[in-house]
């Protein structure tokens, strides 16, 4: 049922024995992430609530839902940014908790605050936790502290432009200058030498400031052939604190992960070992609840040092990796904790099984320099198989448009060891198919053999290296032309006693005039023409064979 704020719908509750978790839940985001969850939520029991912008009103996170709310406009800051109507839908469909999701909300301070003065659970950590973490100079002081080992360089409030280059010399080129706020690679700046510094650090401040609306920047050492590898924690209201593993994120694009795999094919079990604790020291220097990621940087040439980078306080889009190769649903657990029950199992008893892999789908054309697409998913194919999962928030008819994130679906594949878990995924991503909407699934299989990638030794800067010899494979004649009919045959009359005129053979007295369709693939955009019937037509490319 779908609901602009009316009445609330019947509260549903968890059947397990001797369980007391939530009666509703709403979901405060959208896409494959808000699927996913909502699935978790069902097996539970648990009545979810989803949420949505005048742009997904009929999207799939809204029809798997119990419950859908419509918050406002597409623009996020009228709908899923919105929190005082998020609450109010909270409000008045009963739920008692609110999972964030990535993104948008999730690591919002004054949101999760927010919740906890109306009383409801926020399936995240504390306010003050996200606060910390939030900001990397703050964050890297709270570390250091509880020992946590992190990159030399010069990080605290206040730090001007002379006082920056001033420590340069210590830090030891090359250095990298970073924002305090926010992400993505915006105001990151590399500098090899101490004479291209104090023009980085004005145009790092000023795009700081632009994104962020904050310039305070600090200084880190680079670390060579850099590698980023994250470890999952997760910790209950009673003070425990486990790690579930790392996951190797190093395969990305301008800062943006596209491809993760755990475990690293980097890391010996010693390390393993520590890097884990210190991920657990991360999260307990600020009192951390729920589950979370501790993100480090390791050198190819030193696998054995691993510097902090920062802390992601919420659920990581690569999440999925770390269940499929330990066994534990994260959302469940995020559930359980809000809750407050205990961690069911110790540190001694995480098992890591296997290997995991996960692909980004994203609408998008590496062809053209990855430049957003676009369109209405004419068709989709979803692959399965042993060892496959799919994360997907999409469906035929689904409207990919520019007002969000790109990200269409996740695909990820398990398997007892790194070389099958590869070989799972090219075959899942070799049978995936989004029709109507260019992505990046061609790319992400050259990538995946890749010599180097198969061998497990990459670095953060291998996939913008390889880039430049990516070209897309030519789009076959038999593609356009099945996508040509598919759209002829769309307007063909159902009646039997159509008007032949609005019948579209081409028919005239005089010379037949085709169906004429302009179709543009990644590698070519050509006219099909299309003249007869469905049972007796000729097709012709304009200036093809």
């Amino acid at each position: 049922m779908n609901t602009n704020l009316g009445t609330p719908e019947p509260e549903l509750f968890d059947t397990r024995a001797g369980g007391a978790l939530f009666d509703a839940v709403l979901v405060a985001n959208r896409g494959e992430i808000a699927v996913r969850v909502i699935r978790t939520l069902r097996r539970l029991g648990i009545k979810s609530v989803a949420v949505y912008s005048d742009a997904d009103g009929d999207a799939l996170h809204v029809r798997e839902a119990d419950v859908a709310v419509r918050l406002g406009t597409a623009p996020a800051s009228d709908s899923y940014l919105d929190i005082g109507k998020v609450l109010e839908a909270a409000r008045r469909t009963g739920a008692q908790a609110i999972h964030p999701g990535y993104g948008f909300l999730s690591e919002n301070s004054a949101f999760a605050l927010a919740c906890a003065d109306a009383g409801i659970a926020f399936l995240g950590p504390t306010a003050s936790a996200i606060e910390t973490m939030g900001d990397k100079i703050t964050a890297k002081n709270a570390v250091a502290a509880f020992d946590v080992p992190i990159v030399p360089g010069i990080s605290r409030p206040g730090l001007t432009d002379d006082d920056l280059i001033a420590a340069a010399g210590d830090v030891g080129y090359p250095v990298l200058i970073k924002p305090s706020a926010g992400g993505g690679g915006k105001g990151m700046r590399l500098v090899t030498e101490e004479g291209q510094l104090r023009d980085a650090l004005a145009s790092a401040r000023r795009e700081a400031a632009s994104a962020f609306g904050d310039d305070t920047l600090f200084l880190e050492r680079f670390v060579l052939r850099p590698r980023h590898i994250e470890v999952q924690i997760i910790a209950d209201t009673h003070g425990n604190v486990v790690h579930l593993g790392e996951r190797e994120c190093s395969l990305q694009r301008r800062h943006q992960k596209v491809v993760e795999e755990a475990p690293s094919a980097l890391l010996d079990a010693e390390t393993r070992a520590r890097i884990g604790e210190a991920a657990c020291a991360t999260a307990r220097s600020v009192d951390y609840v729920g589950a979370g990621t501790v993100e480090f940087i390791v050198s190819a040439d030193a696998p054995d040092e691993f510097f902090f980078m920062e802390m992601n306080t919420r659920l990581q889009v690569e999440h999925p990796v770390t269940e499929l190769v330990t066994g534990l649903d994260l959302v469940e657990w995020q559930v359980r904790i809000a809750a407050g029950e205990k961690l069911g199992f110790a540190q001694e008893d995480v098992r890591l099984d296997g290997h995991a892999v996960e692909v980004r789908v994203y609408a998008e054309d590496p062809a053209r320099g990855f430049l957003p697409t676009g369109g209405t998913v004419a068709g989709l194919i979803e692959p399965i198989g042993t060892g496959v999962r799919v994360d997907s928030g999409i469906s035929v008819g689904t409207v990919v448009g520019s007002d969000y994130d790109p990200m269409l679906s996740k695909i990820i594949a398990h398997g007892p060891d790194r070389a099958t878990a590869l070989r799972r995924l090219d075959r899942a991503l070799s049978d995936a198919h989004v029709l109507g909407v260019v992505t990046n699934i061609e790319f992400a299989r050259y990538l995946l053999a890749d010599e180097d990638v198969r061998a497990g030794a990459l670095d953060t800067g291998l996939l913008d290296r390889r880039l430049e010899k990516f070209e897309a494979a030519v789009t076959p004649d038999e593609v356009l032309i099945a996508a040509a009919v598919h759209r002829w045959l769309a307007n063909w009359p159902t009646a039997q006693s159509a008007d032949p005129w609005s019948v579209p053979t081409g028919w005239r007295v005089g010379a037949h005039a085709p169906t004429s369709l302009r179709l543009h693939s990644p590698s070519r955009t050509d006219h099909v023409h299309l003249l007869g019937r469905p049972d007796a037509a000729t097709v012709r490319i304009e200036d093809g064979p």
